[in-house]
């Protein structure tokens, strides 16, 4: 077995000459500054310090030096590793920051841009048209007053005076979510309410007068869906009961009801009619707020919001009937009360000249926009 070759110069290696070192180094720190990204400098990082690169390779060459030989060697050779290291590291920092730079820029979002870019919605009008009407009331002093639309038929019919063969507790005209028979007993079904009269009745037995409510809400009716009806629609009902009042008390809540939507001298008029919750009874008409009663036998002057008759009809009203006060638990011979109520969607179809009914429902943002938002 032969010694070990003590007498081997190093320097006949040809990986581990100085020059050779300095070049290797060079090469790399080289590729490092001409990286113009961090892909690129990945790349040059796997060729100039991965264990295939040249530096690596000169460093395994270390081992096969006799002993006096390979500290020399070791040094040039880490000085020059530690240098390309050192270059990465400063190189890394430097195209970091020039990416985040870049991406502020590119990715930047201009707070001063008009807000409107993309289109706004609206609040629906019906939305908006019951709010302006329950504003109305409550500056006179009412409250606004809610209920469940899924309602017991006592509190739909029997509290507001309707017969059990009344007409409209019949399936043509109501949704019934269980009928009397399926109630183990209770002579009372479950319906859809189909008007905002049960919040009356409940206010009645939970408070005492005197009590002044407006009652907006969602309502129901097997009504088919065209131009003028819907089987889901919206109404406003007002209920006043108090010591001493009137139809007059009445008439002069209305007037002050229709100048505040169509403005200043807006007259109403009462036509002798006939409702189970009130006695007496009432249809409300408006005067025409557009032809003002001027196209009445008018034939230069035709008015198509109200056919040329000078009036619209506005709802039903009338002094609240004592069989409901009593009902609800209030003594007819101390307070009297009056009544009011309406269709929403009527009200905004000739307020706003809406010709069909389905375009409320439909949801198409078309329709809702134009009339924008109040706040």
């Amino acid at each position: 077995m032969s010694a070990p070759n003590k007498s081997y110069d190093p320097v006949e290696v040809e990986a581990l000459k100085p020059e050779e070192i300095e070049r290797m180094r060079d090469e790399a720190l080289a590729a490092f500054a001409s990286a113009g990204d961090l892909d690129a400098l990945r790349e040059a990082k796997t060729a100039h310090m991965g264990d295939r690169s040249p530096l690596a390779l000169a460093n395994r060459e270390i081992g096969a030096l006799p002993p006096q030989a390979k500290a020399e060697a070791g040094k040039r050779v880490g000085q020059a590793r530690g240098a390309v290291n050192k270059a990465f590291g400063s190189r890394t920092v430097e195209l970091e920051a020039e990416r985040d730079e870049r991406v502020l820029v590119e990715e930047a979002v201009d707070v001063t841009l008009s807000y409107d870019r993309l289109p706004a919605g609206a609040r629906h009008p019906l939305t908006t048209l019951m709010d302006r009407i329950a504003d109305i009331f409550t500056a006179m002093g009412y409250e606004v007053a809610e209920g469940p639309e899924v309602e017991a038929e006592w509190f739909n019919f029997d509290a507001l005076n309707f017969t059990p063969d009344h007409p409209a507790r019949q399936m043509q005209d109501t949704f019934f979510v269980q009928g009397p028979e399926g109630t183990e007993g209770d002579e009372s079904g479950v319906v859809l309410r189909t008007h905002t009269s049960p919040v009356q009745a409940r206010s009645l037995l939970e408070r005492k007068p005197p009590v002044y409510i407006v009652c907006p809400g969602r309502v129901y009716r097997t009504d088919e869906l065209d131009a003028t009806h819907t089987p889901v629609f919206h109404q406003v009902e007002l209920l006043a009961v108090d010591e001493g009042l009137t139809m007059a008390d009445l008439k002069g809540t209305m007037d002050h009801m229709v100048q505040e939507l169509f403005g200043e001298g807006t007259t109403t008029r009462l036509r002798p009619h006939f409702f189970p919750f009130t006695e007496p009874s009432a249809e409300m008409d408006m005067q025409c707020y557009v032809c003002r009663g001027a196209s009445v036998g008018n034939p230069d002057r035709p008015c198509r919001t109200c056919s040329s008759e000078g009036w619209i009809e506005l709802g039903g009203c009338g002094m609240v009937n004592p069989k409901v006060l009593t009902a609800c638990g209030v003594d007819p011979e101390k307070y009297s009360g009056f009544a009011f109520g309406f269709g929403i969607e009527r009200m905004l179809m000739f307020r706003h000249n809406v010709e069909d009914m389905r375009d409320m429902v439909e949801g198409d943002v078309r329709f809702t926009r134009p009339f924008g938002s109040e706040i």
